[in-house]
């Protein structure tokens, strides 16, 4: 095995891909697997190189300065008396000197048009940004590199200036302006797939209690609403027999449940649309048909309904359930982890491949795991758990209605099941705009996103309506309706800046979203500095904690335990948005630290 060349840390010459150029970068770390580099340009730009595309800087002084060995004066006299900069007077021939010099000036002056754009050296940082000289722009042209690069033109005035031959057109094309190099190398940051060295949530020891305090967290705070006092104070709860937690028929209503979601989501219904590009440029296909699953799932729940089917069978059996669905999340973690053992490297999970078995295991190895057509992942983010979600509110009301014999829900339930049922509706309709969250994105498929979709989000998230069952709350009508109007100002936040988010990077050009200015960056994206985007970093964060706060004030303030959900997602988010900030910064590199200075508050306006 050939040894490394250059140390971490040290300071060497680096050639940007695609291209002939060289400039001053930082060797960060090395492969020992594909015997790639990882280096660190002056901007916060990352790149894997070879090492045969690494020079040390004084090999690389040395070859410039031989290369420049005409003196300056011949130089200024030979092009003073030439008709134009590139070409000699009448009857004079060059020497040989002269025209090695006159080759190299050619060279360099074709090098700086190529990087009025690109080159990320100090001097032209907020040019390799796609920056122009104020930090706010809402001219639309200049939001995608492929606008702002004009190799052709660029070419017609090089060779007007020195009158180059035809002959050697294509070739200076094809060695200084390969379009089609440069821009791949700026749209998908050119780096293989290394091990992953960076580990959240408390590396494997903090993933390997997780594995475990996740299941134990959902199971203590369902025996807790089931107390006739559910304070905190009363802890340990007392612990069921395990006889009690298990049943067959429980787990097979489970399975019927899930494999009925993949019935629909497999359905040949809704559009097709294609995910963002993959490290390898390929772009998956998803079908949009959630909300369609939703109407078809409305419509199987009324028939059974319709046919006198005891909905409250949910309520009765809530902690087999819960058990039944934790344990498919286990076994279904476990299938995702050894088919990723035999995934080619490119399709793992950048976030989940330390080479550590429990820290993949949780955060996922392999990052869009697919049967056939069947993304696994994409499926389990809206479908079982959301879906079931409201499933489960309904239930609860029912239940509800049936142990105090009411002939109508109290209004708290109303209130919980309705804001709650808003926003599934909202994420199914807007099922697309999933794609470009990092669950998509970034994180792999492993126990971390099962357990969350299939677990977590439907026996969590429907605390609120599983306490009201046990713990009915009465509540005026104006206080109702003080509750009501602060949910439609989260949602209106959520939805208005996740819109604004979505359309801008649909369509960044479009007339409609004109009045919006944004930092431009090298990847050819914008970073909006107006609207919500500009008002704080995560808005719809903002929004998403406002309305969980107002899905637990119907539950009234005897207990914390209906208040755990919005304390533990404003935890989620601020968490998120550490790992979203990290994201970004080595992204955009010196726009995201533009964009913090301009949008200095991440969540909460004038406080975080």
């Amino acid at each position: 095995m050939p040894s490394r060349r250059f140390a971490d840390g040290e300071v060497v010459m680096g050639r940007w891909p695609g291209s002939v150029l060289y400039y001053e970068v930082q060797v960060t770390s090395y492969d020992d697997v594909s015997h790639l580099y990882t280096v660190k340009y002056k901007d916060g730009t990352e790149l894997a190189l070879k090492e045969s595309d690494i020079r040390s800087q004084s090999s690389f002084k040395q070859r410039k300065s031989q290369s420049s060995s005409s003196s300056p004066s011949r130089r200024s006299s030979s092009r003073s008396r030439s008709r134009s900069p590139g070409r000699p007077a009448k009857g004079r021939r060059r020497s040989a000197s002269q025209s090695r010099e006159h080759k190299d000036d050619k060279k360099k002056t074709i090098q700086e048009t190529s990087l009025a754009v690109l080159k990320p050296s100090e001097n032209n940082t907020r040019r390799y940004n796609g920056e122009p000289d104020s930090t706010e722009r809402n001219d639309m042209s200049c939001i995608s590199l492929e606008q702002k690069l004009k190799p052709d033109l660029e070419i017609e005035r090089v060779l007007e200036q020195y009158s180059l031959r035809s002959r050697k057109e294509e070739k200076k094309k094809e060695e200084i302006y390969s379009e089609k190099k440069i821009l791949e190398t700026v749209k998908k940051i050119e780096k293989a797939s290394s091990k992953t060295k960076e580990l959240e949530f408390g590396g494997r020891i903090g993933t390997f209690t997780l594995i475990f305090l996740l299941p134990a967290t959902v199971f203590y705070l369902l025996l807790m609403v089931k107390q006739d006092d559910p304070s905190l104070m009363n802890f340990p709860p007392p612990l069921p027999k395990l006889e009690s937690l298990w049943e067959a028929r429980v787990f097979g209503v489970f399975l019927l449940w899930f494999f009925l979601q993949a019935l629909f989501y497999l359905l040949p219904i809704g559009k097709v649309v294609e995910g963002l590009p993959l490290s390898n440029g390929r772009k998956l296909q998803y079908r949009i048909n959630g909300f369609y699953a939703f109407i078809l799932t409305a419509a199987a729940i009324g028939t059974l309904l319709y046919f006198q089917f005891e909905l409250h069978y949910l309520y009765d059996h809530f902690m087999q359930f819960a058990v039944s669905a934790a344990a498919f999340s286990m076994a279904l973690s476990i299938y995702l982890y050894i088919r990723s053992l035999k995934v080619p490297e490119e399709e793992l999970a950048p976030g989940g491949n330390s080479g550590y078995f429990v820290y993949d295991f949780f955060t996922g190895h392999e990052l869009n795991p697919r049967i056939g057509s069947f993304d696994l992942k994409y499926f389990c983010e809206l479908r079982p758990g959301l879906i079931g979600w409201v499933v489960i509110n309904l239930a609860m009301l029912l239940a509800e209605m049936k142990i105090h014999h009411q002939s109508m829900p109290s209004l708290a339930m109303i209130l919980v099941n309705s804001f709650q049922l808003l926003y599934v509706v909202d994420a199914l309709w807007n099922e697309e705009a999933i794609l470009t969250t990092m669950d998509i994105t970034h994180d792999g498929f492993g126990f971390m996103l099962a357990f969350g979709d299939l677990v977590w989000v439907p026996f969590v998230y429907s605390l609120q309506a599983f306490y009201l069952v046990g713990h009915p709350t009465a509540i005026s009508w104006p206080v109702a309706a003080a509750i009501t109007i602060l949910n439609c100002i989260g949602y209106y936040i959520f939805r208005s800046a996740n819109s604004q988010k979505n359309n801008f990077r649909r369509n960044p050009a479009d007339p409609k979203l004109a009045y919006l200015k944004f930092i431009p960056t090298a990847t050819g994206k914008g970073l909006l500095v107006t609207g919500w985007w500009g008002f704080v970093r995560h808005p719809n964060y903002l929004g998403d904690i406002i309305m969980a706060l107002a899905w637990s004030l119907p539950c009234g303030f005897n207990h914390i335990l209906p208040y755990f959900y919005v304390i533990y997602f404003i935890c989620l988010l601020v968490h998120r948005e550490a790992r979203d900030e990290h994201h970004c910064k080595q992204k955009y590199g010196l726009a995201w630290e533009r964009y913090c200075q301009r949008v200095p508050y991440r969540i909460f306006p004038y406080i975080y």
